[in-house]
């Protein structure tokens, strides 16, 4: 049996606990404690929250797209097939570390995806660029923490709050959607994004990108105009 090997920590700023980035044998995971927040067998409902947002804007000249969390990847790559050649795509990090793993470790799965010319790294919170901006971006593709559920950093209900909604609606262009990623359902959250103003869907999407395994939850509300 092979066994992890651990190949970094990271503390998030403003959090508790720490991230793990982990190996075995081909396989990479980051963890958080005992649970797994990404790893590279389970790469298919993040990817499906870029490809269901670009359904939705499908044709749409230079779209401008923020993607909050860069995590191992998958959705930017993902984006960057999608939303096309003139894509402009800002993605904010929280951890520093992460950066750093998809620069090293990690780069065989990142690909040159950051040094894409249509992608600017934000070294932040994803809240910052949101909150105040009006109509600025086409799509925002969250996918922090855990969810609306949260886990790792309080300061991230912030994003799924009444409040936070509103911003978020604000900061979209008509037309433009909010996805948000999750790993479980929550009935209150869709409530609240209706609330806020979007149109809903909801869809459970295999964690795996096969049809077998567990299933994600990706929202997908779209800012009526």
């Amino acid at each position: 049996m092979i066994r992890w090997v651990q190949l970094g920590t990271a503390s998030v700023p403003g959090g508790s606990g720490s991230l793990r980035l982990m190996q075995r044998g081909d396989e990479f995971s980051i963890f958080a404690g005992a649970d797994e927040l990404m790893g590279t067998r389970l790469s298919g409902s993040e990817e499906a929250l870029a490809s269901l947002a670009g359904e939705r804007l499908r044709g749409r000249a230079r779209p401008k797209i923020l993607i909050g969390g860069l995590g191992m990847g998958f959705t930017l790559r993902r984006a960057l097939a999608t939303f096309g050649p003139d894509a402009r795509i800002t993605v904010a990090e929280l951890v520093p570390e992460v950066v750093t793993w998809a620069r090293g470790p990690l780069a065989g799965i990142h690909g040159d995806s950051l040094s894409d010319p249509r992608v600017t790294l934000y070294a932040g919170d994803v809240g910052d660029l949101i909150e105040g901006a009006s109509a600025r971006y086409d799509a925002i593709l969250l996918d922090v923490d855990n969810g609306p559920a949260g886990l790792m950093r309080d300061a991230n209900d912030d994003l799924y709050d009444h409040y936070g909604l509103r911003e978020a609606h604000a900061a979209l262009t008509p037309g433009g959607v909010l996805a948000v990623w999750s790993a479980s359902p929550e009935p209150v959250f869709t409530q609240r994004l209706r609330a806020a103003g979007f149109r809903v869907e909801d869809h459970r999407v295999r964690a795996n990108g096969r049809n077998t395994g567990p299933r994600h939850v990706v929202w997908i509300a779209t800012k009526p105009g």
